[in-house]
């Protein structure tokens, strides 16, 4: 068998990037990336393209094998790094060292996407808006992909044929060792358009099949569910370091009346507007997918990545967060007006006292 192993990572660089602005990128033109349209899809669908280079100039081997590099940058403030190596394997199970593999120079995968997602980011610096200090630990996915297997037309039998040694793939484990119930969990998202193609999606890597040689449309639905499943992450840990400060705030017995709650109130409340926004653009760029194909794909990829659990946990904490503050507001409120009411009375006494000591 015959194929590629891709590996997908995506970093959250900042809340956004003004893509239309970008005039080079590491030194390279970028070009809008497209995929192929080869299946149906809806009428006058615009698609989202982000911007693109292939750099050439990276001397990466993995298994004396070069290493083929794509960067992609996204105006929600994502950058993405796919790493892509030919591979040809007698077997699925030969392919289980490709997971977590070192290159040639024995420089792990994870650090060379992080340079280069950091020389990205020191390139668009004046066009990235609420640049994060440091790229946060990327969202990395695997993807297999084979494009030929011997005496194999019909990918669906196949998969019939050696579930068991794709489940082991897929989990990392020997074939052999598996139970039925982790071999049927593994396999229950997959999707297939044609007799020649085919998608398995777990959590931790994918199996795409495409005889007919073309799959980087499925990839590219694949890095969009990681973009976002990054994207979610990247909120939650905001939303903990807001928690931390709620729990600070009510730990303070005296209340300022012009302190940290209310510059804090606005602060989360700007946040959250940043949230919303980032969410509705987040969700955006996956609006082409319409009624076919890469729309089960991305949906499967959904699923196994829980992203719609993500994103209601997200909201739900911002809301509870916005409802404690909103408490703490009004309890900050509520002693201004006492204060402003003592010094009503204070003046009116004064006015009293001046007014029997002039009819003296």
């Amino acid at each position: 068998m015959k194929g590629e192993v891709v590996y997908l990572y995506a970093f959250d660089v900042a809340n956004e990037i003004a893509t239309s602005r970008v005039q080079e990128i590491l030194s390279e033109k970028p070009f809008p990336f497209e995929i192929r349209m080869d299946r149906t899809l809806p009428k006058d669908m615009p698609l989202y393209k982000p911007l693109a280079i292939e750099p050439h100039t990276l001397p990466a081997k993995l298994g004396g094998r070069e290493v083929s590099f794509l960067i992609r940058v996204y105006d929600v403030g994502v950058v993405t790094v796919m790493m892509r190596r030919e591979v040809e394997a007698p077997a699925l199970g030969d392919l289980i060292p490709f997971h977590n593999p070192r290159l040639d120079d024995d420089e792990t995968l994870d650090s060379v996407a992080l340079k280069l997602c950091a020389q990205v980011c020191s390139s668009l610096t004046e066009l990235m808006v609420g640049q994060s200090e440091c790229p946060p630990p990327p969202e990395a996915y695997t993807v297999f992909c084979l494009t030929e297997i011997a005496g194999v037309s019909d990918a669906n039998l196949w998969l019939a044929e050696n579930r068991r040694a794709v489940a082991g793939l897929l989990s990392e484990t020997s074939a052999s060792h598996l139970s039925e119930s982790q071999i049927t969990e593994v396999l229950r998202i997959q999707r297939s358009f044609e007799n020649t193609d085919l998608a398995i999606i777990d959590w931790d890597a994918a199996l795409v099949v495409d005889l007919g040689g073309y799959t980087d449309d499925v990839l590219y639905a694949l890095e969009l569910a990681n973009l976002q499943l990054e994207e979610f992450r990247v909120m939650d840990r905001r939303l903990d370091a807001y928690l931390d400060r709620a729990y600070a705030d009510l730990d303070r017995r005296a209340m300022p009346m012009f302190g940290a709650a209310t510059k804090t109130l606005r602060h989360l409340r700007r946040f959250r507007v940043d949230v919303a926004k980032l969410t509705d653009e987040v969700t955006h760029i996956t609006k082409f997918f319409g009624d076919w194909y890469l729309a089960r794909v991305y949906l499967g990829a959904r699923d196994r990545f829980y992203l719609d659990q993500w994103r209601a946990s997200v909201e739900q904490r911002l809301a509870q967060l916005d409802k404690l503050y909103s408490v703490v507001h009004a309890e900050v409120n509520e002693q201004r007006m006492l204060w402003l009411e003592i010094i009503i009375v204070i003046f009116f006494a004064f006015d009293l006292l001046i007014l029997l000591v002039l009819k003296r």
